[in-house]
């Protein structure tokens, strides 16, 4: 497919659309490099920038994302930005309480325990309106990119969102989450549903806000085996492509290259590069020349 850059009215030309054309499938003079974890502690601004509020807070403010997400590229010659945000501001729009604490990470003191908790849980339709901030962050960056390299926007994939609002945070087993899985498959399936029908018009929001790619994290698909995975991640990655796609031609906007990355997913290479994204990103534990022989004509 040819690459395709959407430029709303009031953004800067594109200098370097090197990562798009790569992420369309187009042959490139080099191969383009980008960090996930682009804006992160290893830099010390990074760390004098956060020091100034909590971490939440600073996801809510525009300018201080744009700070955070451009302080990389002063320093190195990448060529594409990831915005600074966090996957958690969704479950926050959906009305939970969500806390970074120091040493921990995510907290949620009132995590959804049983079914009946899923009526706390906010109309994922008003969860873009929710999330403004992060539109208006991803607008002032590509203002102030000035066409240097395009803006990435992303979102955590339904299961990871649900792993951190049954587990009330992180955890090294999904215990309560799988919990969930085997004993209310029909409630975890609506929890997925409420989580798919919130993130499709979020992530058509960071299009129509200036994002010129889009990056889906499925960062706890290695707590599943293939069976868990194919019932309760695949079908809701695959659907999330499929209704961003559709509400960004239904909005006027044009495509953007998908990004689907499932951390520890090895085992679904096949299955993910058939979910209707652009782009399968590796995790450390795949060879890349093992993935493209497995995947053979689809790269």
């Amino acid at each position: 497919m040819e690459a395709k850059e959407s430029r709303p009215q009031g953004f800067p030309e594109l200098k370097n659309d090197t990562f798009l054309r790569a992420a369309w499938g187009e042959e490139t003079d080099y191969t383009p490099v980008w960090c996930m974890r682009q804006a992160g502690r290893y830099l010390p601004e990074f760390r004098e920038t956060r020091a100034a509020q909590d971490f939440f807070s600073t996801c809510r403010s525009p300018e201080a994302c744009c700070e955070l997400t451009l302080q990389p590229l002063r320093r190195f010659p990448l060529d594409a930005a990831i915005i600074f945000s966090d996957i958690l501001v969704v479950p926050q729009a959906l009305g939970m309480e969500v806390t970074m604490v120091p040493g921990k990470g995510p907290s949620f003191p009132e995590p959804l325990r049983e079914e009946r908790d899923l009526e706390r849980l906010q109309d994922p339709a008003t969860v873009a309106s929710e999330l403004g901030y992060v539109f208006q962050a991803i607008t002032l960056t590509r203002q102030r990119l000035a066409g240097r390299v395009p803006l990435i926007g992303f979102a955590g994939a339904p299961w990871t969102l649900m792993t951190y609002m049954v587990e009330g945070g992180g955890s090294s087993t999904m215990s309560q989450a799988k919990r969930w899985l085997y004993q209310r498959p029909q409630a975890s399936h609506q929890l997925l549903r409420i989580l798919t029908d919130a993130l499709v018009p979020y992530l058509v929001g960071q299009v129509a806000a200036g994002a010129q790619a889009l990056q889906l994290f499925e960062s706890h698909a290695g707590h599943l085996g293939p069976q868990l995975f194919s019932k309760f991640a695949l079908p809701y990655i695959r659907d999330v492509s499929k209704r961003v796609k559709a509400g960004l031609q239904e909005a006027g906007l044009a495509p953007v290259p998908m990004i689907i990355f499932a951390k520890d997913g090895h085992f679904a290479l096949e299955e993910l590069a058939q979910a209707g994204y652009e782009v399968v990103g590796l995790d450390w534990t795949v060879a890349p020349e093992k993935a493209r022989r497995r995947l053979g004509s689809w790269c």
